[in-house]
């Protein structure tokens, strides 16, 4: 058994989907959030800018904060780095993209799953190459949506500017008639009312922040590194940009449980 914290971190508030997941499903384990507010959006920036602010990171999760496993709760990143980071670490790392993938394929009743995200993850090539290693055999319709992410981060999930973007973006995978949309960027389910909305009834939304959970979960059953002690976890947040922007806002999106926000300076 093992008392350290889960190390978790994104781009900004997405990943909070993923740490929400994390404590419904594990309560007794302590989490260290990292958000990097402070250089967000990474969906634009250059893949190789993204590798070294999530290997930067990591490090600081490892070395700083003795974390026992690390999930990149940030698809860009994910798809950029993971690779990367697992081969310079022996800790534990989890990404996002597989998990969902599995979940929209398992989801899917007519084969054709769409996937939405950011430039940057979508241009990845990652989502397809996952969806190859299933072995299933599903059409996948990709579509990247900038934009997205800066709404959620300004706190604007239900706008009408939103929506007449939504509307605009998510053209191409309604024109697949897909069954299943997986949301491949974790800031998205914030916006999953309003993406349900142009997508229809009939289309089922996959969030990659539960099945991420789930293997947690399963990880840490397998290597023992589940928390001894009983009772609730901690849970720290710390942020490179604006600490009370990132309370206020995250209040909002996730709950009361973000109370203090701790500065970070990556630079």
């Amino acid at each position: 058994m093992d008392d350290r914290a889960i190390g978790v971190f994104d781009s900004g508030f997405g990943g909070l989907t993923v740490a929400r997941a994390l404590i419904d499903l594990l309560p007794g384990e302590d989490i260290v959030y990292v958000a990097d507010t402070g250089r967000y959006p990474y969906g634009p920036r250059p893949l190789d800018q993204v590798r070294t602010f999530a290997a930067q990171i990591t490090t600081k999760l490892i070395d700083e904060h003795d974390v026992k496993l690390v999930v990149v709760a940030c698809n860009t990143a994910a798809a950029a780095a993971l690779d990367l980071l697992r081969f310079e670490h022996d800790t534990p790392l989890i990404g996002v993209i597989d998990p969902g993938v599995r979940a929209a394929v398992g989801a899917t009743r007519n084969g054709r799953v769409g996937v939405i995200g950011t430039v940057g993850t979508i241009g990845s090539g990652a989502y397809q190459r996952a969806a190859t290693a299933q072995r299933v055999p599903v059409q996948l319709t990709c579509a990247a949506c900038p934009g997205f992410v800066e709404f959620v981060e300004r706190g604007e999930t239900r706008s009408d500017q939103v929506h007449v973007l939504a509307e605009r973006l998510l053209a191409p995978v309604k024109a697949a008639r897909v069954d299943t949309l997986l949301l491949g960027c974790t800031h998205y389910p914030f916006l999953a009312r309003t993406i349900g909305d142009v997508m229809g009834r009939d289309v089922v939304l996959v969030s990659s922040a539960d099945e991420t959970a789930f293997e947690v979960r399963a990880i840490l059953s397998e290597t023992g590194l589940g928390r001894r002690s009983a009772g609730k976890g901690d849970h720290r947040w710390i942020s490179s940009g604006d600490t009370e922007t990132f309370r206020d806002l995250g209040q909002r999106l996730f709950g009361p449980e973000i109370d203090e926000v701790e500065g970070w300076d990556p630079t």
